[in-house]
């Protein structure tokens, strides 16, 4: 997680093993400063939600098994539905939509030890009869993942590591049944941000810079084909996520520093401020729920 000073390498898009090496090596850090419950934004900002919390990491698990319910109830899924998980974290997604609707769940990632800690957590809640994980890459997905075998996918915060979107879009259209939907979170920009804020991004998120909600809408339903069913901003829950990634990062930091070392935490040191900064003032965060034509 080392933030270089802008070059090349800070536009570059990361290769599928730099993202898998970068769970492996930091899941720790994210479960500590995300929470432990799923790897991704939570829903924070809900008019009417009341959400009682014993402490920071409890509200913050509570704010993504919200955000997860969100998205379980955009897909509709059913008991009789199959869903592929791309990028499934350390599966909590994956195990709370199987536990709420009775579907059958697949994840995968690129992260050896990330499909240990899904395993783990599926058999623990007893649904490993349902639910199955595996290491593959979403923009190369093998013949084991048959034509129009899916009901349903998503990839909830997973899409900003792919080196090639397109073809990730192109390999869930293939996999989905006609008719059958995708949701997908996408870290979207706002104005310019500066090239160290780039850096940083690139560092701490392993992810190349973020695009317009524009363009990443013009990928998605001209030169992939999907049609558009729902684009929701939840800005306001990422810039939350963002306070609050610094604010446990401080906290933790004593167990981050005997976890990853001096010279890595001072790394981090640096990063963590100019990542919120980053998040407050130039990105946003959207929900797309696309449709393939039947």
């Amino acid at each position: 997680m080392a933030v270089d000073e802008y070059s090349e390498s800070t536009q570059a898009a990361p290769t599928p093993e730099e993202v898998g090496a970068s769970y492996d090596e930091f899941g720790d850090l994210y479960g500590l400063i995300l929470g432990d419950a799923a790897i991704h934004v939570g829903m924070w900002v809900t008019p009417g939600a009341r959400t009682r919390a014993a402490g920071f990491t409890d509200l913050a698990n509570l704010a993504m098994d919200r955000q997860t319910d969100h998205y379980i109830a955009a897909l509709d899924l059913g008991p009789d539905d199959h869903l592929l998980d791309i990028g499934c974290g350390t599966g909590g997604p994956a195990v709370r939509a199987a536990r709420a609707t009775g579907a059958r769940v697949t994840g995968i990632t690129v992260s050896g030890s990330q499909v240990e800690l899904c395993r783990a957590r599926a058999e623990e809640a007893g649904l490993a009869d349902r639910v199955d994980f595996a290491l593959a890459d979403a923009m190369d997905l093998g013949k084991e993942y048959e034509d129009e075998s899916y009901d349903a996918a998503w990839a909830i915060d997973s899409f900003a590591h792919m080196e090639n979107r397109l073809a990730v879009l192109r390999q869930a259209w293939r996999v989905l049944r006609p008719g059958g939907r995708l949701l997908f979170t996408e870290f979207t920009k706002r104005g310019e941000p500066t090239p160290e804020h780039l850096a940083v991004w690139r560092a701490v998120w392993t992810s190349p810079p973020p695009q317009t909600p524009a363009t990443l809408l013009e990928r998605v339903t001209t030169e992939a084909g999907f049609h558009l069913e729902r684009l929701e901003n939840h800005t306001d829950s990422f810039v939350v996520t963002g306070d609050l990634m610094d604010i446990f990062y401080r906290e933790h930091h004593e167990r981050i520093l005997a976890r990853y070392g001096a010279e890595t935490t001072a790394s981090m040191d640096a990063a963590m401020p100019k990542l919120r900064e980053l998040i407050n003032e130039h990105m946003g965060y959207f929900v797309f729920v696309v449709r393939k034509p039947n």
